[in-house]
């Protein structure tokens, strides 16, 4: 799938799991407190953790995993730079597909960060 609006994309999936939170609170209420524990800093730090998240999203071909996990990663602090990089380990560990979901994380990262490709390039 090719999102065009990473914004709505989280908004329309927000609305979604709000459905399943009050269908399935034991089991959301778990999964939340799993993720809150293993995105604590420890030896890695958040930001760290974060990037090792979505090359894992990139790497399942998960929509939903480069919308948040982008967007958190933006959130930690993490340049474009660092983005580009962990694409780079996605890849290595995916394949093709990652390739093609790694150039969808970057959108994703580029509409919650403000970035944008034109500040990646340098014409000289």
């Amino acid at each position: 799938m090719s999102v065009s609006d990473w914004q709505s994309f989280i908004s329309q999936t927000d609305k979604r799991m709000a459905d399943l939170r009050s269908g399935i609170p034991g089991v959301t209420k778990g999964f939340h407190d799993v993720a809150r524990s293993a995105i604590s800093p420890g030896a890695l730090d958040s930001k760290t953790k974060e990037l090792i998240a979505l090359a894992i999203g990139i790497a399942a071909r998960c929509d939903g995993c480069l919308a948040y996990h982008s967007k958190a990663a933006a959130k930690y602090g993490a340049s474009r730079e660092e983005i580009m990089e962990t694409i780079g380990v996605a890849v290595y560990m995916g394949g093709g597909p990652s390739m093609i979901y790694g150039a969808e994380a970057l959108a994703a990262f580029d509409a919650f960060s403000g970035h944008g490709a034109s500040e990646a390039q340098d014409p000289k």
